[in-house]
């Protein structure tokens, strides 16, 4: 039985006679770049996230730059942040001339671990960056309490986390301001390049909208040097079409997430933990295993479609081995990358095929499979 990880002509298959329609309605009305399909989209996202402001911006990591810079990250300011990410998120800080100082995770869950963050704080530290990895909400009051108590600011990564609630709360507001990306494997994808901000914070939503836009606060009028960091009216009309159905299909990420747990329990493996006050929207489900390249073998020869998220923390990564951080440096965060493994859990799956990968993981990792549900 063929599994694959995520399936995008299926979804298209699903959507096509709304989409076509929206992308035709943008070339009748010529609004290829920003335009009103963006700005309908912004009021809807906006209003998902519980913000006051959304900005459309061309991608995730534009959005983690533009939100650095709106906090006020300058060069040789340091930004807290966790080697466990993909490397966008440690970029956008390089972007602004800053340096990535990074805090290794809480075992249980992957994100920051926030009872590290204030030994690395020091007097050049202007924001904490938590992300909410594979869609799985950061411990966001002990770190909005640290912030607050050394006067740093928050910018949630909210990359893979559309729709994440912390306590009640959906992620894109529980800092000072969110990015969030819409690469088209996200949970909420464009087709195409994509990405937001959000925050409630007026000034900072001013500054991302004219720097988007090469610094215009209006028609050829440059406040500063900006950029060219402008969503096309393509995306914000699929987006808006997609977004309508996230709630449904974050629910059946859910669904598949709990089967998986039950099949799952016992197994020679582990599964981050997942706080009941919270909402995970599973952008992936992980599990750590100590035999990977075994266990991605024998799901491969059943068919079965798995990615790594991540192989390589970012401080081995070439590109940052000049801040000096050798192996060993983070060791929970290299020890998650050395056993991570992303299963299949986009909402197209069906009851069958998640059955499959779950009883065929239990028999990869030497356990017998588990009875039915």
């Amino acid at each position: 039985m063929k599994v694959p990880v995520l399936d995008l002509k299926a979804e298209y298959a699903e959507l096509r006679d709304e989409i076509l329609p929206a992308l035709d309605r943008v070339c009748q009305n010529s609004s290829f770049v920003l335009g009103e399909e963006v700005e309908a989209f912004e009021r809807e996202f906006a209003d998902f996230c519980g913000t006051k402001h959304c900005v459309a911006l061309s991608t995730g990591t534009a959005a983690l730059h533009l939100g650095l810079l709106a906090l006020g990250v300058q060069a040789d300011d340091e930004v807290i942040t966790s080697p466990n990410t993909f490397l966008a998120t440690a970029e956008a800080i390089t972007y602004c001339g800053a340096v990535p100082v990074f805090v290794d995770i809480d075992p249980a869950t992957a994100n920051l671990d926030p009872d590290l963050i204030e030994r690395a704080i020091t007097p050049r530290t202007r924001v904490i960056l938590p992300i909410h990895l594979y869609g799985r909400p950061a411990e966001m009051d002990a770190i909005r309490e640290i912030g607050a108590r050394h006067n740093i600011r928050i910018l949630e990564d909210a990359a893979q986390a559309h729709g994440a609630r912390y306590r009640g709360r959906r992620v894109g507001g529980l800092g000072h301001a969110a990015a969030f990306s819409f690469y088209p494997t996200k949970n909420l994808g464009a087709y195409g390049e994509g990405g937001a901000l959000t925050t409630d914070d007026d000034q900072i939503a001013r500054f991302v909208r004219a720097a988007r836009n090469h610094g215009q606060t209006a028609r050829y009028e440059h406040e500063f040097v900006g950029y060219n960091y402008r969503m096309q009216g393509f995306q914000g009309a699929v987006l808006r079409i997609k977004l309508r159905r996230l709630y449904a299909w974050t629910s059946r990420r859910q669904e598949i997430a709990r089967e998986y747990r039950r099949v799952l329990a016992g197994a020679r493996l582990e599964i981050p933990v997942d706080d009941p006050r919270d909402e995970c929207v599973y952008h992936q489900f992980v599990i750590y295993v100590g035999n990977r390249n075994s266990m991605v073998a024998q799901l491969a020869a059943r068919e079965i479609e798995t990615v790594i998220h991540y192989p390589k923390p970012v401080h081995l990564q070439p590109a940052y081995s000049s801040l000096g951080f050798p192996p060993g440096t983070f060791p929970r965060a290299e020890r998650a990358c050395d056993r991570v493994l992303s299963l299949p859990v986009h909402p197209r799956l069906t009851a069958k095929q998640v059955a499959y990968v779950a009883n065929s993981v239990r028999e990869a990792a030497g356990e017998k499979q588990a009875a039915a549900g």
